[in-house]
C-alpha cells in the first residue's frame, strides 16, 4: 500500500477538526527500551524515525534502554528542550507514563504502541495480530510433514497464539499445536530450550513470537532443515527456504503516516487498531518450498478478509 493511500485510510479514523494547540511537526523524538541494533522491532522503529526525518527535513533524537519512569521523564524533558513536539514511545511500557505526564506538555503529541492509555495528546497504536497469526497457522499446517507445529510465545496474552491455533485447525484439524511461553521478550536461552523440547516431539514448523528471539529460533530451524514463520519483519533474509513466510507489521510506515497526520494538525488522542485492511500488516515473501498454487490460495483468502473483515473460519 502506498503512503498516500495509507494516509487517507488513517485520516478517516481521526478528527478532521483543526487542532490549533499543537503546531506542525518540529523535531521528533523516540524512546526505545532496547537497542536499535537488535535487527527487529527497535531497528524497524528507528527506520521509521529516519523516514520521518527525511520526509519533513527535521531533526530526530532517540534514546535507547529507557524503561523506568524517571528515565522517561528525563528523556521527555530533554527532547522538549530540544524542540521536539512529536514523541514516539516504541513499546507498550510508555503508555502509562505518557498518560501521567502528558498534561505537563500540552503542545507535545505522544504516541506509543499496544496499550489502553490515551488522552487528548496521547495516541495508542495497536496491531490486530489475530488475523496474521491465523494465516501463519494455515501455512504452517500446509507445510508440516510430521503434523506437529509449535508456537514459542513471549507471553500468554499475545493475539497471534489463538489466531495461529485457529488457522492450523482450519487448514488441517488433525495437526497438533504445541504452545509454550518464555514469559519474556528477551530470554533467548529459554526460547532455545523450549525449541529443543518441541523438537523431541517432532515439531517441524515453528512460530516464534518475539522480535528478540525469533532470529535465534530461525537459525536453529535452518540448521535442522525444517521450517519457521517469521515475525514482525520479513525474515526471509535469514533463509529464503526455511522461512515459509513472515507475519509483517509495517511499524516504520505507520510512524511516517502518523507524522503526516500530525503535520496536518488532525491527529487526535485515542486508541487505534490496524490490520490487513489498512496495509500495515501483510505476509512477507513466500519460500520457494510453498507451492505456487497454495500461495495463490492464501492470497485469495487475504483479499477476501480485506474486503469482508471475516476470516475463513468465520465466513
Amino acid at each position: 500500500m502506498s503512503i498516500t493511500i495509507a494516509i487517507i485510510i488513517f485520516s478517516i479514523m481521526v478528527s478532521c477538526s483543526n487542532k490549533t494547540d499543537i503546531p506542525k511537526i518540529q523535531n521528533v523524538g523516540m524512546l526505545l527500551e532496547g537497542s536499535i541494533s537488535d535487527h527487529a522491532w527497535n531497528q524497524i522503529g528507528y527506520n521509521g524515525l529516519q523516514a520521518v526525518s527525511n520526509q519533513f527535513n527535521v531533526d530526530v533524537l532517540y534514546k535507547e534502554g529507557i524503561e523506568t519512569k524517571n528515565e522517561i521523564i528525563d528523556a521527555v524533558d530533554e527532547f522538549v528542550q530540544n524542540g521536539v513536539n512529536l514523541i514516539f514511545g516504541h513499546s507498550n511500557i510508555y503508555g502509562r507514563y505518557f498518560g501521567q505526564i502528558a498534561e505537563e506538555y500540552p503542545k507535545v503529541q505522544f504516541v506509543y504502541f499496544n496499550g489502553n492509555y490515551f488522552d487528548e495528546n496521547v495516541v495508542s497504536l495497536n496491531f490486530n495480530s489475530h488475523a496474521m497469526g491465523f494465516y501463519g497457522g494455515m501455512i504452517a499446517a500446509k507445510m508440516s510433514q510430521s503434523k506437529q507445529v509449535g508456537v514459542i510465545a513471549a507471553y500468554e496474552w499475545q493475539q497471534e497464539i489463538e489466531g495461529f491455533y485457529e488457522g492450523v485447525k482450519f487448514q488441517d484439524p488433525n495437526i497438533r499445536v504445541h504452545i509454550n511461553f518464555v514469559n519474556s521478550r528477551y530470554d533467548e536461552e529459554l526460547a532455545v530450550e523450549i525449541y529443543d523440547q518441541m523438537r523431541t516431539k517432532d515439531v517441524d514448523v515453528f512460530y516464534p513470537l518475539s522480535y528478540s528471539f525469533s532470529n535465534t529460533i530461525i537459525e536453529q530451524v535452518r540448521k535442522d532443515n525444517i521450517y519457521a514463520i517469521g515475525y514482525v519483519e520479513d525474515q526471509s533474509y535469514i533463509d529464503k527456504s526455511a522461512v515459509l513466510t513472515s507475519t509483517v507489521q509495517h511499524v516504520d510506515m505507520l510512524y511516517e503516516n502518523i507524522a503526516h497526520i500530525f503535520n496536518q494538525g488532525q491527529l487526535q488522542g485515542g486508541y487505534f487498531t490496524f490490520d490487513f485492511q489498512d496495509g500495515f500488516i501483510t505476509l512477507g515473501k513466500f519460500s520457494d518450498q510453498v507451492p505456487k498454487s497454495f500461495q495463490q490460495y492464501m492470497s485469495n483468502y487475504i483479499d477476501e478478509y480485506t474486503r469482508t473483515n471475516l476470516l475463513p473460519n468465520e465466513s
